[in-house]
């Protein structure tokens, strides 16, 4: 189950996994905050049975930092104390007593490896402990959306191929690509499915084809950095009008370029609402971080 914290709002998603079976979306439900995050995940806990269930929850975008770094040339349970003090010139925080995690770039050819280090301000992650644990909530991992969106992407991954996976919310824009199960890259990008949807027609042209150039540079950056990765197509899921920004896009890319549909690859007959590219999106972060599955 995850537990997501929004501006005004906390979401919830409960996904099944069984083995050799598409995953399976229990419950996804938006809830509204009256009072505090505080206040109503302690009402979400009670009346959902939050302590029955493995959650999990992301941080914010500003509680965190992801750094593409060289991979330390130490054991894997000294990496993370070997990036700690690399880290220190990377982050506007102090690394001494941050929550680092690492995740690895796979790579061919004798190519340098590169990891992904993931710091978090103490304070942020303790901070999201101490609600779930005031809440009586099983808490089980805090993530990222970064990884989120790699779980959700991953599923459409073709033999072979990577893939991008741009989602585009109220705020900004988010870019992965993943192949073989694993995140290659990503990368946000301002243009947000808010201020699409307010802008003017000329505006919104302006908009669209500066993400559009911003995407293409992203890619043809990566297709230099890893050439042994063929990327076959581009998915976009928005909160607004993902159709015509699909379009858009695809007009001004050399790769192909289609709406992510989650029904392809997840199975939720008991939530119609689900069938709504929108509300997808809305619900992406949520759905991927359920997606979460420990090594």
């Amino acid at each position: 189950m995850s537990v997501l914290a929004g501006v005004d709002r906390i979401d919830l998603a409960h996904v099944i996994r069984a083995p050799g079976q598409r995953p399976q979306i229990r419950q996804c439900d938006s809830f509204r905050v009256d009072k505090d995050e505080a206040d109503a995940l302690a009402r979400l806990s009670q009346r959902h049975g939050l302590k029955r269930h493995r959650c999990t929850t992301l941080l914010a975008e500003d509680a965190y930092r992801v750094v593409h770094i060289d991979a330390p040339a130490v054991p894997a349970e000294e990496r993370v104390e070997a990036l700690r003090w690399r880290l220190k010139d990377a982050v506007d925080f102090s690394v001494a007593d941050a929550a680092i995690s690492v995740a690895d770039i796979p790579t061919e050819g004798g190519r340098q490896p590169h990891v992904f280090a993931v710091v978090a301000p103490a304070a942020a992650v303790a901070g999201r402990m101490a609600l779930f644990q005031q809440a009586k909530a099983s808490l089980e991992a805090i993530d990222i959306p970064e990884m989120a969106v790699r779980n959700v992407a991953v599923l459409f991954e073709e033999a072979n191929r990577g893939l991008a996976f741009l989602a585009i919310n109220e705020h900004e824009s988010l870019l992965t690509i993943t192949w073989r199960g694993e995140l290659y890259l990503s990368r946000r990008i301002e243009t947000s499915s808010g201020a699409l949807a307010k802008a003017d027609a000329e505006r919104r042209g302006q908009l669209l084809e500066r993400l559009a150039l911003e995407l293409q540079r992203t890619l043809d950056n990566f297709d230099r950095q890893y050439g042994f990765i063929s990327v076959s197509r581009l998915l976009v899921a928005a909160e607004h009008d993902g159709a015509a920004i699909t379009a858009a896009l695809a007009e001004n890319l050399y790769l192909p370029t289609q709406a992510a549909n989650l029904a392809d690859v997840l199975d939720f007959d008991a939530l119609p609402e689900l069938r709504s590219p929108e509300r997808q999106a809305q619900a992406l972060l949520a759905i991927g971080a359920a997606l979460r599955e420990e090594a």
